[in-house]
């Protein structure tokens, strides 16, 4: 029994710190007040833990505060979340019960609560007047129920929730599945009670359907016990607001007669002066057109709250508060209340979907919960239209979406018809952020009469503008100026629901005007130049708005050029997954469209390859490119520009595959045409001769590849820009070129440069950004600064898995680095995860036989060596030094690099004179291939050292020893990680790298 419970106290100052739902926040007022008034310090924390926590660990968090907890029980205290009775019962069993004097609890709802509360021996205040409830309150807390003697002067005290006010009028009923806004709620409480006698006006504002009569609402009820007079009153016709405003005379028992307008004077005047009652709160629900009744707003002591679309009640002495839609954490809640039988995932989908508008969120899952249907079957069914045979509307919001926004538009019709054809311009524009300037923008030319009133005048254009906004249909986005606002109209906001009604209501003789315009516009603003970083902002608007001005369709070869630029920018910024969607769906419409043969369907399926091929779909991509080199040569002759071009894609993708000679042949072919054509400083030339530079180095001639590379970032910083990302991207190679030569320091200071440039101009989520910086990691740590190399490998692969995603072709060039880095440096575990992901990633994308998959898993017997899997690790090596022999031949840099690790297997295993053979004979080859002084030939020199050690030929093993160490010190240095650990006999191994194509 609460009496039986431990006293807070009975004399002196107490501390209680009540824990209440903020649906309750009446109660918990009226309760701390009733306590102040005693002397008990009290302190009222709003209930509303984070659904990730755990119930108990956010109970026990209320015993950190002072004094004794008052848990005001509700409904609503244990729905937040929501949780479940049983989670209830558990935490409360755990928590309370542990420490059942720390807790009291009021009860103030007469549903069934979870069983587990009976340890909270709470108050039951429901079905009492205020002082029976006062007395229960106090007996529960231990404190004296004495008669409170009232000063006289005191102030009046906060009315008992479960009293009414004096006056209460037209409130719609109380949304008991209200969700969050706790912010929005504060902010108008704040903005009343801070504001001067006859200035407390606030306006909530926003879109159709956001919720702001039911935030009006759920303001009254919780603030609402703190006013005499609580009058609700319909403000969308000036008529009606008299009526109804009128109708409080008698109620406020004022004597006038029967007209109204004799009424409406009484009731202004009364409210002005604050007689009968000073604390009054008017709230105006659809005042959408404050010019209409602005004047009739009363003033005085007390507050008017307004719900309007219309944020130009600022103008009118009135505080602003956006009502957006809800924040995610708000929509998953709202969405699991309405319908309970969905789980967090399915609603967060739902809300997704929605983007988060209440109504729509109300409507949608209130026919959900109806059903069983999966919540994704549902949104495939509303991408057809939100009409009433896929909604439940309810008390709550009586009016469907659609109809309610076909109301607005009919509205609009009426008033600025110029306002609906900016609108279906607008649908032809992705839904969110529509940049309508594009519009403006364009270039003078025929436009359908019914637009060239709208886009010529621009005092029509802003009339227009003006009323979508002061109807909250649309949202300004301009980067302009506040002052500039009304008229710049840079872009428009349009959710995406809104956006499909009036796709939808649109006849379709206008249809397929307004879509030309949107055509033309789009293509009006292409710059022209994808491969200008400084351009790209550009396209990135552009490129959403492609689908649905269904540019596909259209013959306009303006239009045609902008998807053409778009695919190029896509590939080129390393978006290419959108870039692959938008290539395969504009092969299918042109080849429909064009036909096989036709020249923008050649240049298409080029860009389309290109994206393919960033991917990883080489033999894809092959069997495009080879359709088009035979056609081409066919029809235009081997010296033809465009089958040149798609020999360019050819060569690429057989580099992709592993086929290395033949791609050399293509690459020196092509490069030799495109010379003769065009001449040595053409771009194309330039192209060619960068990716014969490729070529020679995926075939380990590093030195040609060099010479090339060399040549190439000569020229293009001459030609281009050193910014440009051409430029750029031969500084890669370059670098790369220096560093497999072992000059690791020229390496490192030109990639280090790069790297930081690459960030500013191209961005450091661009893929080219992060083969820079992976670049230099690998710099960094054939230097020796490993501190350095580390944090960047793992900043580098983390930023690719997110980026390009974990099977992209760099994204595993990236993860090989990250494992054999992790080998070395104590992360075995680390290095074997990755290291197995790679080597099946690989097998996958490109086949038992590529030299990939040959080098990355010479690379795993390393680990398997490391972990003391011996016998595992020499058949794995043995088997990829074969393959590796088989694919790239015996003398190529990776064959020779494998071979080093294979003669340590060789000795661990026992065989000591098939490692000293195998070493003997890469010497020879790599000093003929990469030269005496290469680290791989020193690596092998030092090798064969220990084999001779292993021997017992010592004499000889000392002196190719020395020698070897002699330069080692004389090519990298005496401090080099790579001669000490060479001058401590450490046996040196070889990582393999797959490289770019």
């Amino acid at each position: 029994m609460p009496g039986t419970r431990k006293q807070v106290g009975a004399t002196g100052v107490q501390t209680v710190t009540i824990s209440f739902a903020g649906f309750n926040r009446a109660w918990a007022a009226w309760t701390a007040d009733r306590l102040e008034r005693r002397g008990v310090t009290v302190v009222q924390q709003r209930w509303d833990p984070p659904v990730e926590v755990p119930l108990e660990e956010s109970l026990r968090d209320l015993t950190l505060s002072r004094g004794r907890v008052l848990v005001i029980l509700s409904d609503w205290y244990f729905q937040l979340g929501p949780r479940s009775h049983e989670e209830w019962n558990r935490a409360l069993r755990e928590v309370v019960a542990a420490d059942p004097d720390r807790f009291a609890a009021v009860c103030v709802t007469t549903s069934a609560l979870p069983g587990a509360t009976s340890v909270l021996a709470a108050a039951d205040l429901t079905n009492v007047g205020a002082d029976e409830a006062e007395r229960r309150l106090l007996v529960r807390l231990g404190l004296p129920t004495d008669p409170f003697p009232e000063p006289v002067d005191a102030r009046p005290g906060i009315r008992y929730p479960a009293d009414t006010p004096e006056v209460w009028g037209g409130v719609p009923r109380r949304n008991t599945r209200f969700t969050g806004r706790e912010e929005l709620l504060s902010k108008a409480y704040r903005a009343l009670q801070d504001a001067g006698p006859g200035a407390g006006v606030v306006t909530l504002h926003g879109m159709s359907g956001v919720g702001k009569t039911q935030l009006a609402a759920e303001y009254v009820y919780r603030f609402g016990s703190e006013y005499d007079v609580v009058w609700w009153v319909p403000a969308d016709r000036r008529a009606l607001y008299r009526q109804k405003l009128a109708e409080l005379a008698p109620e406020l028992g004022l004597s006038t007669g029967a007209e109204y307008g004799e009424r409406l004077r009484a009731v202004r005047d009364a409210l002005r002066r604050g007689e009968p009652h000073s604390h009054w709160l008017l709230v105006l629900d659809g005042a959408d057109e404050p010019e209409h009744i602005w004047d009739l707003v009363p003033t005085g002591p007390g507050h008017v709250l307004i719900t309007s679309r219309n944020p130009e009640w600022s103008e009118h002495n009135s505080n602003l508060v956006e009502v957006p839609v809800y924040d995610r954490e708000e929509s998953v809640a709202f969405i699991r209340r309405r319908a309970p039988r969905l789980t967090p995932a399915e609603a967060d989908q739902l809300a997704d979907a929605l983007e988060d508008l209440p109504l729509l969120l109300d409507q949608t899952a209130g026919w959900l919960n109806d059903s069983d249907m999966s919540v994704q079957e549902y949104i495939g069914l509303l991408e057809g239209g939100i009409d009433q045979d896929v909604v439940k509307v309810s008390a709550d919001f009586p009016l469907a979406f659609q109809t309610a926004w076909s109301i607005l538009l009919n509205k609009l019709k009426d008033t600025v018809p110029e306002s609906v054809d900016l609108l279906r311009l607008c649908s032809f524009f992705a839904p969110g952020s529509i940049p309508v300037r594009l519009l403006k923008e364009m270039p003078p030319g025929e436009l359908p009469e019914q637009l060239s009133g709208l886009m010529n005048d621009p005092l029509l254009w802003n009339r227009a503008i003006g009323q979508l906004r002061q109807y909250s249909v649309v949202r300004l986005e301009s980067h302009e100026s506040v002052a500039d606002e009304a008229s710049s109209g840079e872009s428009l906001y349009m959710h995406r629901m809104v956006h499909q009604i009036i796709g939808k209501d649109m006849p379709e003789r206008d249809r397929q005007e307004f879509i030309n315009v949107v055509r033309r516009a789009l293509a009006a603003a292409d710059p022209g130049r994808p491969t200008d970083t400084r351009l790209w902002p550009a396209y990135a608007e552009i490129t959403p708005h492609l689908k649905w001005a269904d540019v596909l369709r259209s013959t306009d070869p303006g239009v045609q050029g902008l998807v053409l630029n778009c695919l190029r920018y896509m590939y080129l910024s390393g978006e290419y997954r959108a870039g692959i969607k938008l290539g395969a769906r504009a092969m299918e419409a042109w080849r429909e469209l064009l036909g096989e043969d036709y020249s923008r369907v050649w240049d298409l399926r080029y860009h389309y390859a290109n994206l393919l091929r960033a991917v990883g779909d080489y033999a894809g991509t092959e069997a495009i490119e080879r359709a088009a080199v035979d056609h081409l040569r066919a029809e235009r002759g081997p010296q033809d520009l465009e089958h040149l071009r798609a020999a360019s894609g050819l060569a690429a993708d057989l580099r992709g595959l592993g086929r290395y000679d033949e791609a050399l042949n293509i690459s020196s072919w092509i490069l030799g045409a495109y010379r003769e054509l065009l001449g040595d400083q053409d771009s194309r030339t330039l192209n060619a001769q960068n990716n014969l530079g490729t070529s020679m180095r995926l075939l380990g001639r590093y030195e040609e590849a060099l010479e090339l590379n060399q040549r190439t970032l000569e020229a293009r910083r001459r030609l281009l820009r050193p910014r440009h990302s051409w430029t750029l991207y031969s500084e890669i190679n370059y670098a790369t070129d220096l560093r497999l030569l072992g000059r690791y320091g020229d390496a490192l200071s030109l990639q280090n440069q790069s790297a930081r440039v690459h960030r500013l101009v191209m961005g450091s989520d661009n893929p080219q950004t992060l083969r820079a910086e992976h670049n230099l990691a690998l710099c960094q740590y054939r230097s020796g600064e490993r501190a350095k190399a580390a944090a960047l490998f793992t900043r580098v692969l983390e930023r690719s898995e997110r980026v390009l995603g974990e099977d992209d072709p760099l994204t595993m060039m990236f993860a090989a680095s990250q494992s054999f880095f992790a080998r070395e440096h104590a992360d075995i575990d680390r290095a074997r995860d990755i290291s197995e992901k790679v080597v099946a990633g690989y097998v996958d994308m490109l086949g038992e036989e590529h030299p990939y998959v040959a080098g990355t898993r010479a690379n795993h017997a390393l680990i398997l060596r490391n972990v003391g899997e011996r016998d595992h690790a020499h058949t794995l090596l043995e088997e990829a030094l074969a393959d590796l022999t088989r694919a790239v031949g015996e003398n190529h840099p990776w064959t020779l690099g494998c071979s080093i690790n294979a003669s340590a297997l060789r000795n661990l295993v026992g065989d000591p004179e098939s490692a000293a053979a195998l070493t003997d004979s890469v010497i020879t080859r790599a000093v003929e291939v990469l030269g005496r002084t290469h680290p791989l030939t020193l690596s092998a020199r030092i090798a064969h050292a220990a084999d001779l050690r292993g021997l017992r030929d010592l004499q000889r093993a000392d002196k190719v020893e020395t020698e070897a160490l002699g330069d080692l010190a004389a090519t990298l240095g005496e401090q080099h990680v790579h001669t000490v650990s060479a001058r401590s006999r450490n046996r040196p191994y070889w990582d393999f790298e797959p490289q770019m194509i």
